[in-house]
């Protein structure tokens, strides 16, 4: 052993203290130092094993005061999450009713969409239905009425619905409603109060007519004159005169191309002028209903009935037949153009083609 170790205090034994009460004044060695350090770093530790403790008993305290919070947050939670569900339920519910809604506005909106277009069709059609029915109305006032006027309103009124309308299918429409207008105003249609006073004339005609087969009237006996104051007139010359007048006034001979004027009587006579006033009353009174076909027939046999039983050579009678000519010729003018064009063109229209 060196001196140093036998410098050295003994070591104390296991058994006995670990730290040996130092002295004022006495010398500490290695194992004093080491005793003080461990005794230092036990009450670190201790101090440390305190302050863990506190600590952990903050966190204790911590953990189960977010416990708890997180308790309750899960409650609350859960209320929300009943609550949520009952919402959606909710809205679910208003979204399935949303829903039906809305296929129900979505049906109207279609349903109104197709009647808009139903509308805006049925605008047109009943357009064409309109105009065609004015333009029929209108044709047959000017049938009564024997002016074509009316038609040519109608027609007019007709081209200005067409032009506001401003359609392109109603384009070939309004072509045809102009074309007619100027068939119509082209057309030279008869003066149908002219052709009544005309009528009228003929009828007040036909008592004056001379029948074919008629007895001519008797002329006058021709006085003699004397041919200067001085000379007398011979009797027994003008009872000659006379006597002959009488003579060819019994036997009279005419040229009949007619057989049935020969044997009329002078009863019938009567009859033949009564039947031609009626063949021209029925004439005016069609001509008045605008049944032009039966006028035209009346008139057609009342110029037949003047040419087989009245005397062609008497003035009265070519006067009459002169006049009952020109009212058949005007009679020939009194029909309205048709408007053909315009009711084809409407038909087409009306078909949507």
């Amino acid at each position: 052993m060196n001196a140093d170790a036998r410098d050295e205090p003994p070591i104390p034994s296991v058994d006995g203290p670990l730290v040996a009460p130092v002295q004022s004044g006495a010398y500490l060695g290695p194992a004093g130092r080491t005793a003080i350090v461990l005794a230092g770093l036990s009450l670190v530790a201790l101090l440390a094993s305190g302050l863990l403790w506190q600590k952990l008993t903050t966190i204790q305290e911590l953990l189960a005061r977010q416990s708890a919070d997180t308790g309750a947050l899960s409650v609350e939670a859960r209320a929300m999450a009943k609550q949520s569900m009952e919402l959606s339920q909710d809205a679910a519910a208003r979204t399935a009713l949303f829903e039906a809604r809305l296929a129900e506005v979505t049906l109207q909106r279609t349903q109104l969409e197709e009647l808009i277009q139903s509308l805006s069709r049925s605008r047109d059609e009943n357009l064409v239905v309109d105009i065609e029915s004015s333009i029929r109305l209108a044709q047959q006032q000017t049938q009564l009425t024997g002016s074509a006027e009316p038609l040519l309103a109608a027609l007019r009124s007709a081209d200005q619905r067409v032009t506001r309308a401003a359609q392109p299918r109603l384009s070939a429409l309004q072509r045809a409603i102009v074309k007619d207008i100027d068939r119509i105003k082209a057309a030279a249609i008869s003066d149908t109060p002219g052709l009544l006073v005309k009528l009228d004339e003929l009828i007040r005609m036909t008592d004056d007519l001379v029948i074919a087969n008629a007895v001519g009237p008797k002329r006058p006996t021709e006085s003699i004159k004397p041919t200067s104051p001085a000379v007398a007139p011979v009797w027994w010359k003008t009872g000659l005169d006379v006597v002959v007048h009488e003579l060819r006034g019994l036997v009279r001979v005419n040229r009949l191309e007619n057989a049935e004027a020969a044997l009329l009587s002078p009863e019938q006579s009567f009859f033949l002028r009564e039947n031609l006033k009626l063949k021209l009353l029925n004439a005016r009174l069609g001509l008045l209903a605008r049944q032009l076909e039966s006028s035209r027939a009346d008139l057609a046999a009342a110029s037949v009935t003047l040419s087989k039983y009245f005397d062609a050579s008497s003035r009265r009678t070519q006067g009459a037949a002169a006049l009952l000519k020109d009212v058949q010729s005007q009679m020939r003018n009194l029909d309205v153009p048709h408007v053909n064009d315009t009711y084809a063109a409407l038909n087409t229209a009306a078909a949507g083609r």
